[in-house]
């Protein structure tokens, strides 16, 4: 698994994150023990860097990621960097919260779900638009002085909010969507995080399904999937993006590459981009994931991929809040 450094976090990690959005709830039913033997089978292949989210599942993910690697996290801790979001209350009449009593709270409840003494990054899951920036970096720093977290970052922030953020304490890492389908962080803010070496580690770069190729025009998906209330993932957008899909299955596979391989691997080999979130609720589809990071794409496989997809319908993710 190749590495890098997530920008001036000064972080060393595997290019590829494990991601646990998808074992949080809002995906629908999963097998737990399936789930613990993916997140360990990453593990074993390379991965040391793992993102979860005090509200996935209402950290119900955090606890799953600390069960699946207490024994290491028992044995050699500094072997594994574990990142969480917190700022948010789903379903509360102040949804995106980030004043100062939130967070430190929200600190306390990510460590004890996830029975640790310190988190490596901690991350500011939505921008708070009702709380000065000042604030909350001013108590994200007093977090990283008391020794409860390591390194901050924020997440769906735009250049702005970023320039806001760093008056008051540098941000480490931003956490955008980015895939394909989606690409609008390569206006506003990836320019702003290339000139300050931010660290950058992206989510959904398979589009949350729609570039594994397993999907077709029919699928469908259960009411607790908050896919099933994107409109992304029903009629003409989705039948034009699948059938993009299917052409960008046809490079990949001349490349001796699944899509979904593609895909990632066209994630990383954009500039300023440090690492992919790739979530997997089985080992063999983390296994096919991980793939992606040996994969060299030239500036003639990038364009071409760019020039396939143009084809498409760029599409907006979920927010936080639960509303698709």
């Amino acid at each position: 698994m190749r590495t890098t450094t997530l920008g001036r976090s000064g972080l060393n990690v595997s290019r590829i994150a494990f991601g646990t959005w998808q074992i949080g709830g809002d995906w629908g039913e999963f097998d737990e023990d399936t789930a613990i033997a993916a997140i360990q089978h990453a593990r074993e292949l390379g991965v040391n860097f793992f993102d979860t989210a005090q509200a996935y599942g209402f950290g119900k993910s955090e606890a799953l990621l600390g069960k699946a690697l207490r024994a290491e996290l028992n044995r050699d801790r500094d072997s594994l960097v574990i990142a969480t979001k917190g700022g948010i209350n789903p379903g509360s009449e102040r949804p995106r919260d980030a004043r100062r009593a939130m967070l430190r709270d929200g600190v306390e409840q990510s460590l004890r779900a996830l029975d640790l003494e310190h988190i490596d990054l901690y991350q500011v899951h939505w921008p708070d638009q009702d709380t000065p920036a000042e604030e909350t970096a001013a108590a994200l720093q007093e977090l990283v002085d008391e020794g409860k977290i390591r390194h901050v970052g924020v997440s769906n922030y735009h250049a702005a909010q970023l320039a806001e953020f760093d008056l008051t304490r540098p941000v480490e890492t931003l956490q955008p969507p980015y895939h394909l389908f989606r690409r609008g962080i390569e206006d506003d803010p990836l320019p702003y995080c290339r000139e300050r070496d931010i660290g950058v580690l992206v989510y959904s770069p398979l589009g949350s399904g729609l570039l594994t190729g397993a999907l077709t025009p029919d699928s469908t998906f259960p009411a607790d999937d908050w896919r099933s209330q994107s409109s992304a993932f029903h009629g003409e957008r989705l039948r034009r993006n699948l059938a993009v899909v299917a052409e960008l299955k046809e490079f990949a596979a001349a490349k001796g590459v699944s899509v979904s391989q593609l895909a990632i691997a066209w994630v990383l080999a954009k500039p300023g981009i440090h690492v992919a979130i790739v979530g997997a609720r089985r080992p063999a589809n983390i296994e096919s994931s991980l793939a992606a990071a040996d994969i060299d794409l030239s500036a003639e496989d990038v364009a071409e991929i760019e020039r396939i997809t143009a084809q498409g319908v760029q599409v907006d993710g979920a927010s936080p809040e639960g509303i698709a």
